[in-house]
Protein backbone atom coordinates (compact mmCIF):
# COMPACT_ATOMS: atom_id res chain seq x y z
CA UNK A 1 0.00 0.00 0.00
CA UNK A 2 1.14 2.89 -1.04
CA UNK A 3 0.00 6.73 -0.06
CA UNK A 4 0.51 9.31 -2.74
CA UNK A 5 0.66 13.22 -2.19
CA UNK A 6 1.25 16.37 -4.53
CA UNK A 7 4.37 18.28 -3.95
CA UNK A 8 4.62 22.13 -4.31
CA UNK A 9 5.68 21.90 -8.04
CA UNK A 10 3.28 20.82 -10.63
CA UNK A 11 2.83 17.11 -11.05
CA UNK A 12 6.30 16.63 -8.52
CA UNK A 13 4.68 13.82 -6.36
CA UNK A 14 5.53 12.38 -2.72
CA UNK A 15 5.56 8.90 -2.33
CA UNK A 16 4.70 7.07 0.90
CA UNK A 17 5.41 3.15 1.27
CA UNK A 18 4.65 1.24 4.29
CA UNK A 19 7.56 -0.49 5.66
CA UNK A 20 7.12 -3.48 7.99
CA UNK A 21 9.62 -4.16 10.78
CA UNK A 22 10.27 -7.02 13.34
CA UNK A 23 13.33 -7.77 15.43
CA UNK A 24 14.76 -9.68 12.14
CA UNK A 25 15.26 -6.28 10.55
CA UNK A 26 12.39 -4.84 7.75
CA UNK A 27 10.68 -5.44 4.82
CA UNK A 28 9.34 -2.46 2.42
CA UNK A 29 7.69 -3.19 -1.04
CA UNK A 30 8.74 -0.17 -3.32
CA UNK A 31 6.95 -0.55 -6.50
CA UNK A 32 4.03 -2.78 -8.14
CA UNK A 33 3.04 -1.85 -11.76
CA UNK A 34 -0.30 -0.74 -10.62
CA UNK A 35 0.81 2.34 -8.90
CA UNK A 36 1.45 4.13 -12.12
CA UNK A 37 -2.04 5.57 -11.93
CA UNK A 38 -1.51 6.87 -8.69
CA UNK A 39 1.68 8.51 -10.24
CA UNK A 40 -0.13 9.87 -13.98
CA UNK A 41 3.27 8.12 -15.26
CA UNK A 42 4.12 6.54 -18.22
CA UNK A 43 5.35 2.60 -17.38
CA UNK A 44 8.78 1.99 -16.18
CA UNK A 45 11.03 1.01 -18.46
CA UNK A 46 14.79 1.36 -16.71
CA UNK A 47 15.84 0.26 -12.71
CA UNK A 48 19.24 2.45 -12.00
CA UNK A 49 21.11 2.25 -8.46
CA UNK A 50 23.62 4.91 -7.45
CA UNK A 51 26.25 4.86 -4.36
CA UNK A 52 27.65 7.75 -3.41
CA UNK A 53 29.68 8.94 -0.42
CA UNK A 54 29.25 11.56 1.78
CA UNK A 55 29.28 15.44 0.66
CA UNK A 56 28.72 14.20 -3.06
CA UNK A 57 26.10 15.90 -5.61
CA UNK A 58 25.24 13.97 -8.32
CA UNK A 59 23.09 16.40 -10.80
CA UNK A 60 20.91 18.40 -11.54
CA UNK A 61 20.48 16.03 -14.65
CA UNK A 62 17.70 15.85 -17.33
CA UNK A 63 17.45 14.39 -21.10
CA UNK A 64 16.22 16.43 -23.82
CA UNK A 65 14.81 15.27 -25.74
CA UNK A 66 13.49 11.95 -24.49
CA UNK A 67 12.78 13.26 -21.04
CA UNK A 68 12.83 10.90 -18.14
CA UNK A 69 10.37 10.40 -15.25
CA UNK A 70 11.77 8.90 -12.36
CA UNK A 71 10.84 7.38 -8.92
CA UNK A 72 14.01 7.79 -6.37
CA UNK A 73 13.93 6.09 -3.27
CA UNK A 74 17.04 5.32 -0.52
CA UNK A 75 17.91 1.85 0.16
CA UNK A 76 20.83 2.77 2.70
CA UNK A 77 21.76 6.26 4.30
CA UNK A 78 19.90 9.65 3.20
CA UNK A 79 20.08 12.00 1.08
CA UNK A 80 19.08 15.54 0.18
CA UNK A 81 16.64 14.55 -3.59
CA UNK A 82 16.24 18.17 -5.35
CA UNK A 83 13.93 18.80 -8.67
CA UNK A 84 14.08 21.50 -10.91
CA UNK A 85 10.84 22.19 -13.07
CA UNK A 86 12.14 22.68 -16.36
CA UNK A 87 8.78 22.48 -18.39
CA UNK A 88 8.63 26.02 -19.84
CA UNK A 89 4.64 26.17 -20.25
CA UNK A 90 4.43 25.36 -16.60
CA UNK A 91 3.54 27.99 -13.60
CA UNK A 92 6.07 26.63 -11.27
CA UNK A 93 8.84 26.69 -14.19
CA UNK A 94 12.50 27.25 -13.09
CA UNK A 95 11.26 26.74 -9.20
CA UNK A 96 12.65 23.71 -7.03
CA UNK A 97 11.70 21.64 -4.74
CA UNK A 98 13.67 19.33 -1.99
CA UNK A 99 12.97 16.53 0.18
CA UNK A 100 15.21 13.99 2.46
CA UNK A 101 14.85 10.60 1.83
CA UNK A 102 16.06 8.17 4.27
CA UNK A 103 16.53 4.20 4.02
CA UNK A 104 14.10 4.31 7.69
CA UNK A 105 11.08 6.25 6.69
CA UNK A 106 9.63 4.74 3.29
CA UNK A 107 9.88 8.35 1.56
CA UNK A 108 10.14 8.15 -2.28
CA UNK A 109 10.23 11.33 -4.79
CA UNK A 110 8.03 11.16 -7.99
CA UNK A 111 9.66 13.38 -10.51
CA UNK A 112 7.67 13.95 -13.76
CA UNK A 113 9.41 14.47 -17.08
CA UNK A 114 10.56 17.64 -17.80
CA UNK A 115 12.40 18.33 -14.78
CA UNK A 116 16.26 18.51 -13.76
CA UNK A 117 16.89 15.82 -11.20
CA UNK A 118 19.55 15.75 -8.75
CA UNK A 119 20.98 14.89 -4.82
CA UNK A 120 22.92 15.07 -2.02
CA UNK A 121 24.66 12.60 0.01
CA UNK A 122 23.79 13.95 4.10
CA UNK A 123 25.13 10.17 5.13
CA UNK A 124 28.32 8.73 5.60
CA UNK A 125 27.24 7.17 2.52
CA UNK A 126 24.33 6.29 0.60
CA UNK A 127 22.80 3.76 -1.99
CA UNK A 128 19.65 5.47 -4.36
CA UNK A 129 17.44 3.53 -6.51
CA UNK A 130 15.18 4.90 -9.12
CA UNK A 131 12.60 3.78 -11.84
CA UNK A 132 12.89 5.21 -15.46
CA UNK A 133 10.31 5.82 -17.80
CA UNK A 134 12.81 6.89 -20.45
CA UNK A 135 16.14 4.11 -21.25
CA UNK A 136 19.45 6.81 -20.67
CA UNK A 137 20.54 7.86 -23.95
CA UNK A 138 23.74 9.41 -23.51
CA UNK A 139 23.32 12.33 -26.51
CA UNK A 140 20.57 13.51 -24.64
CA UNK A 141 21.73 13.82 -21.41
CA UNK A 142 22.54 17.36 -19.75
CA UNK A 143 22.92 18.98 -16.87
CA UNK A 144 21.73 21.98 -14.95
CA UNK A 145 24.31 23.74 -12.85
CA UNK A 146 23.57 22.74 -9.74
CA UNK A 147 24.94 26.25 -7.93
CA UNK A 148 23.23 28.17 -10.26
CA UNK A 149 22.21 31.86 -8.11
CA UNK A 150 19.10 32.31 -10.15
CA UNK A 151 17.59 29.03 -8.78
CA UNK A 152 18.92 29.69 -4.79
CA UNK A 153 18.94 26.01 -4.28
CA UNK A 154 20.00 25.69 -0.69
CA UNK A 155 22.18 22.05 -0.10
CA UNK A 156 22.82 20.85 2.93
CA UNK A 157 26.92 20.61 1.72
CA UNK A 158 29.39 23.13 2.46
CA UNK A 159 32.14 21.91 -0.30
CA UNK A 160 30.16 19.16 -2.53
CA UNK A 161 31.96 16.39 -4.40
CA UNK A 162 31.31 16.46 -8.54
CA UNK A 163 31.87 15.17 -11.45
CA UNK A 164 33.01 16.89 -14.42
CA UNK A 165 30.00 16.68 -15.79
CA UNK A 166 28.14 18.40 -12.90
CA UNK A 167 31.08 21.02 -12.49
CA UNK A 168 30.52 21.93 -15.91
CA UNK A 169 26.61 22.31 -15.97
CA UNK A 170 24.66 24.91 -18.03
CA UNK A 171 23.12 27.70 -16.10
CA UNK A 172 19.16 28.03 -16.69
CA UNK A 173 19.56 31.08 -18.86
CA UNK A 174 21.87 28.91 -21.00
CA UNK A 175 19.85 26.33 -21.05
CA UNK A 176 17.08 28.71 -22.34
CA UNK A 177 18.99 30.47 -25.19
CA UNK A 178 19.44 26.81 -26.27
CA UNK A 179 15.68 25.86 -26.73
Amino acid sequence: MIRVSDATLDGLKFVETRIHRDDRGQFQELWRDSYSGLLGCRPFVQDNASWSRKGVIRGLHFQDPHPQGKLVCVLHGSIFDVAVDLRRDSDTYGQWEGIELRDDDGKQLYVPEGFAHGFAVMSESALVYYKCTDYYRPECSQTLRWDDRRLGIVWPVDTPVLSEQDRAGLLLETIEQGR
